[in-house]
């Protein structure tokens, strides 16, 4: 059966964070609330076969120059199958589009991320009047790529990476 990869809707959202649970029960991610889920969904790019969600990801700009990738997630089933890359691609190709030239990650998927140009940080790759500006944001994920001591509960065993585009 073909893949459908396309931006999301709201009828989305649920089938998302269905998706994404099993790995919020585990620690490998954050979780979120619905309304966050819905306030981003312009962010979020996904990957159906058929009917049932295999996929999906999101793209959140922080900076001028600089966005996250965010919620990459594959069902069990479709794990090591290229519907993570493909995702991956998507959201890359869309960073470019927008005129970022940094993507950032958090990850414990560090060889995946790795293979596809993201390399290993271990310090915020911002200017510091670029610092002061985005300590000001009230995202939990601008504040992980900040390493600010108030979410380091949420990022232990990540790891950090940066890709040039």
């Amino acid at each position: 059966m073909p893949l459908e990869i396309r931006p999301a809707n709201t009828a989305d959202i649920e089938k998302i964070r269905q998706l994404c649970q099993p790995l919020v029960d585990e620690g490998v991610l954050l979780g979120k609330e619905l309304v966050e889920l819905y306030e981003s969904v312009q962010e979020f790019v996904v990957c159906y076969e058929g009917e049932q969600l295999i996929g999906s990801g999101a793209l959140h700009v922080m900076w001028e120059d600089l966005a996250e990738v965010r919620t990459l997630v594959v069902h069990p089933d479709h794990c090591r199958s290229g519907v993570g890359s493909k995702i991956l691609d998507l959201l890359l190709d869309k960073a470019k589009k927008l005129g970022v030239e940094r993507v950032f990650c958090l990850t414990f998927e560090v060889d995946f991320f790795g293979k596809h140009g993201f390399q290993t940080i271990t310090d915020s790759p911002v200017e510091p009047e670029v610092y002061e500006e985005m300590v000001r944001s009230h995202d939990e994920g601008v504040a992980e790529f900040l390493d600010l001591a108030r979410v380091k509960q949420n990022t232990l065993g990540n790891t950090r990476m940066l890709k040039v585009l």
